[in-house]
This record gives structure tokens, sequence and C-alpha cells, in this order.
């Protein structure tokens, strides 16, 4: 997915949801600091997300442009209705949400989740598409250690699971 095609999916959202803030928590929020990322990163062709005003009306946009959609067989991309709670993340990751509102959006922003924040919840999943993720974060130099160990730390986890989230971060630095 391109920053333009994630705009026309918050543009979309926004409409169908009739909400005017629309929240990525999905892969494809790298797109909200990083409009240029690497195409690795972008090997996803759906955004999550959901109404910041009316998470409710999640399932309207999974309904209308979701996978499988006419929207998704038109464009080849798709949103997926996601709940607040489908990511798990650092403490304060509201107030770091990166912001989307240019033309393209026609009046909706669209809230991407900050860099750190976004490999965090990646790193907590640690489902092997994530880790690749994070791995591919790390080799580009788009986020760094000592912020995701903050932020790990700042993550409400059991103690087993912060020690592998903080495993995981170590490796993938290791790596580079």
């Amino acid at each position: 997915m391109t920053r333009s095609e994630l705009e026309h999916v918050i543009r979309a959202a926004g409409r169908i949801a009739r909400d005017r803030e629309i929240v990525v928590i999905g892969s494809q929020a790298v797109l909200g600091q990083f409009p240029d990322a690497p195409r690795v990163l972008l090997a996803s062709m759906e955004a999550d997300i959901y109404p910041r005003n009316h998470p409710e009306r999640a399932d309207l946009i999974d309904g209308a442009i979701g996978e499988g959609s006419p929207f998704h067989e038109e464009y080849g991309y798709y949103a997926q209705g996601v709940g607040a709670a489908t990511a798990t993340l650092p403490k304060g990751w509201r107030a770091r949400l990166v912001s989307i509102e240019n033309p393209n959006t026609e009046g909706v922003e669209g809230l991407c989740l900050e860099v750190h924040d976004l490999a965090i919840s990646k790193y907590v999943a640690g489902r092997e598409k994530d880790l690749a993720f994070t791995r591919a974060l790390a080799r580009h130099a788009l986020a760094r250690k000592k912020i995701l160990l903050e932020r790990a730390a700042a993550t409400k986890l059991d103690p087993d699971h912060l020690k592998l989230v903080r495993g995981r971060i170590r490796r993938d630095f290791a790596a580079r």
C-alpha cells in the first residue's frame, strides 16, 4: 500500500463511519511518519483502522471497503475495521499519533501510530510477519533500540512476555 492509497482508505472510511478521525493501527501506519517507507514495509494491502469517535462503526468500514468488497476488487487494497484494543500499545501512545490530513483525505484526519509504538505492537503480537516487519524497521534505521526498550517497559505485559519482547528488540538490532 502506498501513502496515496492509505489516504484514499482514510477518506473512504471517514465517509462511511461519519467520523473525521480515523485511527490507523496496523503496519501501514508506518506511512504516517514515513510516506516513502521502504517497499518491504508496504507489503500489506490492508489498513487496520477504526473510527476514533465512533469505534463501534468499524464493522461498517469492514463491510463497505473490507476484504472481498467491491472497493477491494476495484483498487486492490482495503480496510480492515478493527477494535481499539486490537493492538497492545505502550502508555501514552495516543499523544504520539502522527496525523495525515491533506487535500487527498478531504477533511478526514488519519491518526497513525508512531513508528516505535507500532513496532511494540508487532513485537508483542510476535507473528512471523510482525517480526519480519520489525527486522525491516531496524535494518532501515527507522526505529531506535533505546526508544523501543523504553516503550516496551511502558507497555502492560506480564514479566515473561516483557522479557520476550526485549529479547526480540535486542535480536533485531544485533543483526544490523
